[in-house]
């Protein structure tokens, strides 16, 4: 297919997406259910989500993919199912991801490509009055995916097109005065395939776990205090080796962090604090010549303080901070470069997939959002962000750009975002429009691999959940 052909094929999504948005009947429709198409009984859950996205890139940052431009058909289906047979629950999940109209200078990856895989497989057990009188208690075995405090470090990607899933066991128990507790201990699921070629041809091959990487620990979060804040307190654990079949870096991570937060609520001032300490053993490579395990110290921070007004349009202001550590020195026998484990870099850090600059590593940097709700059905994001280097001998973020000497300085530029999303049929058929636009600073202009290319990429996206 011709790059005018489906730059044509795009447009036409996009009319199309305006045809049913402007439509009488989608005003008026009511949500068509899977679970009462069928008619399923009432302890059965089952729900599914079709969304097909168009994305857009010109100027290609990443060194090894050129200057060019790209794009893609991205296409996710979901297909969840729970039987509850109280106390016990049985329940299942199918994803289909895929993306098509890209090519071999397109940088899709196992974030963007699974195709027909059984991403949740568990049964859970229920308790109720577990320890404390009113508390809720269940523990869950099989193949789950989580979202864990602010999903910084583990959660379920939303935008992004394939997710994180994780095979072994968790239990939860919560009590209205004493807290939520959530302990896990798994092996993270490898998406598959691996091997560019078949990730190309949306290839259909079973992820897989690895006995040789482990990932464990605890999260608590407190009752609501002092206004309504509430404080979080987490423990987490990544043993990582190498096998015949994946060169790793060897990871032994420890991650110790908190957070201090206030949910967002009209009239009011909303807050959140959240860093984290990584310490333990990893190794600068995956390379079989790189044997050398480097004493890891590394860091993460996340300020936000804003205001949701009493006004048209329920305005909300924030202001942001991010920071995460870069390896200060590739000789000095430590690594400071903070390792974003299984966390979605959106909402903090813009559209991963074909665009994705921004991540949890070698970051320092400052800004400003303003969201804005009109009406219940439409809602729109704008989203500006300073961007710096914590150490100029580092590579940026994920960028993958570096300059080992540092002589490109720690100025990157700046990135703006935008998103407005729109509610076809209330909780069932939403529209989305986002554009995100990179200018480059000193470090991405200078920098020996940079490739100088400023950067704008923009979607359309049309899902329907029933």
């Amino acid at each position: 297919m011709t790059l005018k052909t489906s730059r044509a094929l795009g447009a036409s999504l996009i009319v199309l997406a305006g045809a049913i948005a402007a439509s009488p009947a989608a005003a008026q429709a009511a949500p068509w259910t899977l679970h009462e198409a069928i008619g399923a009984p009432d302890n059965l859950k089952l729900s599914g989500t079709v969304r097909a996205r168009y994305e857009s890139l010109e100027g290609q940052y990443r060194p090894a993919y050129g200057d060019g431009s790209d794009q893609g058909l991205v296409l996710r289906s979901n297909l969840f199912a729970e039987l509850d047979l109280a106390p016990i629950r049985i329940g299942g999940e199918i994803i289909d991801a895929r993306v098509y109209l890209n090519d071999d200078g397109s940088p899709t990856g196992t974030g963007d490509v699974n195709a027909l895989e059984l991403i949740q497989a568990y049964v859970a057990v229920d308790a109720n009055d577990l320890f404390l009188t009113g508390s809720e208690a269940s523990a869950m075995a099989g193949r789950f995916t989580m979202d864990l405090g602010s999903r910084r470090l583990v959660g379920r990607s939303s935008y992004g097109n394939a997710t994180n899933a994780f095979a072994g066991l968790r239990a939860d128990w919560s009590a209205d005065a004493a807290g939520d507790v959530t302990l896990f201990y798994t092996y993270p699921l490898q998406k598959r395939p691996s091997d560019r070629a078949s990730i190309l041809d949306n290839e259909i091959v079973s992820d897989r776990q690895n006995d040789d990487l482990v990932f464990w620990g605890g999260i608590y979060t407190t009752p609501k205090f002092a206004g309504g804040s509430k404080l979080e307190a987490f423990v987490f654990r990544l043993e990582e080796e190498d096998s015949p079949r994946v060169a790793t870096r060897n990871r032994r991570l420890t991650i110790v962090g908190g957070r201090f937060f206030r949910n967002p609520a009209a009239g009011q001032w909303d807050y959140e604090m959240e860093g984290g300490w990584q310490t333990g053993e990893a190794r600068n490579s995956t390379s079989a010549a790189d044997r050398r395990d480097l004493d890891v110290d590394a860091q993460y921070l996340h300020l936000e303080v804003g205001k949701t007004f009493k006004a048209a349009w329920s305005p909300r202001v924030s202001f942001e901070y991010d920071f995460a550590s870069g390896d200060e020195s590739a000789t000095d026998g430590n690594y400071n470069r903070f390792d974003g484990l299984f966390g979605p870099r959106r909402p903090d850090f813009g559209p991963p997939g074909a665009y994705g600059p921004l991540g949890r590593s070698n970051l320092n940097s400052p800004g400003v959002r303003l969201e804005v709700a009109p009406n219940k059905r439409w809602d729109a994001m704008a989203f500006y962000r300073g961007l710096w280097l914590d150490e100029a001998g580092d590579s940026f973020a994920s960028t993958g750009v570096r300059d080992a000497t540092g002589r490109s300085g720690d100025f990157a530029g700046h990135q703006l975002e935008a998103r407005a999303r729109y509610w076809i049929v209330p909780k069932a058929t939403r529209l989305e429009f986002g554009v995100a636009k990179l200018f480059n600073g000193e470090f991405l202009e200078d920098a020996p691999n940079a490739t100088g290319a400023e950067t704008l990429f923009g979607y359309v996206e049309l899902s329907q959940t029933f």
